[in-house]
Parts: C-alpha cells; structure tokens; sequence
C-alpha cells in the first residue's frame, strides 16, 4: 500500500472511530448502565443491543473474509482462574468508575472532566500489573469456530437477518414516509438501539481499513513501551473521544461538571482496577463485545459474563446498603 493510499485509510478510519464516538452518545454500549437497567427496571433492551452488535460485528467480519478483505485474525485465549479473577475485577472497576471503558468515554465527551482520570488509572493500572499479581500468560487459542463460520452456509442466513434488522432499524422507521423523512430518520438512526448497531459496523470498518486496535490496548501498548504501530491507535482514540464530545454537544448533554477530589480519586480507581482485571483476562469490555465474542471465543464470552455478574451483584449489595443506612 502507498503513503497515499495509507493515508486515505487511516483518514477514513479516523472518521468511522469518531462515528463510533458520536454514537456512544447515543447507544446502549456502557456494560453497567446495561446491568443496571436489568436490575433496577427489569429490562434488558441495552444488555440485548450489545449482544447484536456484536453479532453483527461477527457477520460483517465473515463477509470480509469470505471476500478476503481480512487480515490475520488476533488469536484468543484459554479459560482460566486468572481470566475469572480479571472477570471480577473488570466488573468491580467499572462498577467504581460508575461506567465502563466505553462509558467512561461517553462521560467524558459529555463534559463530566472527572472520567479523565479512568484512562489515567487504565495506564497506571498497566504499569502495575506485573508487580502485584503474578498471573502467567494463558494459551493462546485460533478462531477456528469463527473460520467455521465464515466459511459455513449459515453465513447467508445470518446476512439476510442483519438486512431485515437494518430494515426494521432504519427504513421502516426512518424513510417509510417521504416527506419527514430527514427528521424521522434521525430520530431512528440515533436510537439507543440504532446507535448500538452503528457502533458495530463502524468498528468492523476501522478493522479493515487501519487494523484491530481498542483505546484500551493504546494505553496499555504505551505502558508497556510498545511503540510500533501506537500512533495509529492513538489516532482511533483520539478521533474516538473527538466524536464522543461532538456527539455529547449535539445532543444537549456537554455541560460543565465540577470535579471534586472524591470523583477524580473514584475514576482513578476504578480505571486501575479495569486495567488489571483487562489484563488479566485478557481483554476489557470493548475488546470482549467488539472482538473476542464475535470471533466466538468462549473465554470471552464467560468473562464477559462474570463481568456483568459481578457488577450485578455489587449494584445489589449498595442498594441494600442505602437500604439498611436510611432505615
């Protein structure tokens, strides 16, 4: 590939990440605000819209290798005690941080200043890891169900379903009628369900044009001194966070929030604590939704399941806390 064309990907990337920033304002990505609509209203509907979203990211994924679009796909792990305590320690983070990797950014991006201190803790929780737990690297696992897949004839299927889903989505709702199309569309494009799906694609479209990345992996990659290829996923989070604050003005949520010593000590918290549990699994929670559980990796799957339990329960635990203290 030439510098020009390189270029060219790595503008268009940049653009798809800040659309996935701009629809963090307005999707169901954050893992504890999904977990808490379960608890507290007994719903679902953000836990679900995850759940598709990375299910499309695993058909889109299919189709470029069926297309031979795709690269080398990143390998995962095996499922050990260590992944189950990073599991835990993952969910009892963002249950600290009061939102995940993923919510921390769309806090951020809607003026809440203190969620700058989350990817501070993430790096310092990097740095740190190795010197407080001394947790061996698991086995590394190929995608062999996800070639299955790709390779299978339930990808068809799985492609007329994600059309019918756009349809329902999109189409039907926003340009049925003609005349308010724009508006209406709009409104449907950027429901919370909608955005979700967005975020999905958009992801599938940095990873063919620029490569895997998550803004996780950069501050860990930083930590670390890894500095090949770091500059192209420093651009990913920056044009993330750059559409995340967009997003959080157009949506009338970018307001100046006071930063108090307690909030920026929680963040910090809580972002060490993901980045521990992260790397231990490893994996954070965009990595789980957006690559290891379309790509069909069981360990991903369960952490990602410890995770929302751990969470869960800790939610669980401070109600009846504020219960019992306001008796």
């Amino acid at each position: 590939m030439d510098m020009t064309s390189t270029r060219l990907a790595l503008g268009v990337g940049a653009l798809a990440a800040a659309t996935m920033g701009f629809a963090i304002q307005r999707g169901a990505t954050c893992t504890v605000a999904a977990v808490d609509e379960i608890v507290s209203k007994r719903s679902a509907k953000r836990l679900w819209a995850m759940l598709e979203a990375a299910l499309w990211v695993a058909v889109g994924l299919g189709l470029a290798q069926r297309l031979q679009w795709l690269g080398a796909l990143p390998q995962g792990y095996t499922f050990t005690l260590w992944t189950l305590a990073g599991a835990v320690l993952l969910g009892f983070g963002a249950w600290v941080n009061k939102a995940c990797v993923f919510g921390a950014i769309a806090r951020l991006g809607s003026g809440e200043w203190a969620y700058a201190a989350t990817p501070l803790g993430y790096y310092l929780g990097s740095l740190s890891v190795n010197a407080v737990f001394s947790a061996t690297a698991p086995l590394g696992q190929p995608s062999d169900r996800f070639m299955h897949l790709a390779a299978s004839s339930t990808l068809l299927p799985l492609l007329v379903l994600m059309v019918w889903r756009f349809y329902k989505l999109f189409w039907r709702k926003g340009l049925a009628d003609i005349a308010p199309a724009l508006g209406t569309a709009r409104s449907a494009l950027w429901s919370p369900h909608g955005a979700t799906v967005i975020i999905g694609f958009m992801f599938v479209a940095t990873i063919l044009l620029v490569g895997t990345w998550a803004y996780t992996d950069v501050l860990t990659q930083l930590a670390h001194g890894m500095s090949q290829l770091v500059h192209v996923g420093a651009l990913m989070a920056v044009a993330l966070l750059a559409g995340a604050m967009v997003g959080g003005y157009t949506a009338g949520r970018m307001r100046w929030h006071s930063v108090s010593a307690v909030a920026v000590g929680r963040c910090l918290a809580g972002g060490i604590l993901m980045a521990w549990g992260s790397l231990l699994i490893p994996g954070s929670n965009d990595g789980l939704i957006l690559i290891g559980m379309p790509l069909l990796w069981p360990y991903a799957w369960l952490a990602f399941l410890t995770m929302c339990l751990t969470v869960a329960l800790a939610q669980l635990a401070q109600a009846r806390w504020e219960r019992g203290a306001g008796a």
